[in-house]
Order: structure tokens, then sequence, then C-alpha cells
């Protein structure tokens, strides 16, 4: 998924949204994302996320956990 645009897309969704975290490339070519913020934010992110990247999306793993507001804003890890 690396190569397309996808993280600064995905920070660019996320601001717009007002939700926090970050967004980083893994060694294995995937894509790690991190945000705290409302559920139903967080999966319009996600839905945006697949309508813009469908074709390059292949499998998407998701795990909600209670926010520990660590993020001050959304930003891309490195």
């Amino acid at each position: 998924m690396q190569g397309v645009g996808f993280r600064y897309t995905c920070r660019s969704y996320a601001v717009d949204l007002g939700l926090k975290g970050w967004v980083k490339n893994l060694p294995d070519g995937r894509v790690e994302l991190w945000v705290e913020g409302a559920k139903d934010l967080i999966g319009d992110l996600v839905q945006k996320l697949k309508v813009h990247f469908g074709g390059y999306i292949h499998k998407v793993q998701a795990e909600y956990l209670n926010a520990k507001n660590e993020c001050t804003d959304f930003e891309i890890a490195f």
C-alpha cells in the first residue's frame, strides 16, 4: 500500500474529521493507523479511505480500545 499517497491523504481526512493519531508505513509494506476520536468518525475515516484507495486495500484489521488521549494532533510517523 506504500507509494500511492495513502499517509498524506489519510492525514488530510483525519484532520478534516477532527481525529487525532498517526499513520505510518511498516517494513513489510503494510500501513499502520492509530486513531483517537468518536467511533462513528473513525468509521467515516475508514470508509473515505476505502473509497479513495479501494483498489489498493486488500484487508482491514481493526481493534477498538478506550482512548488514552495520548495524541494532540494527527501526524505522519516515520
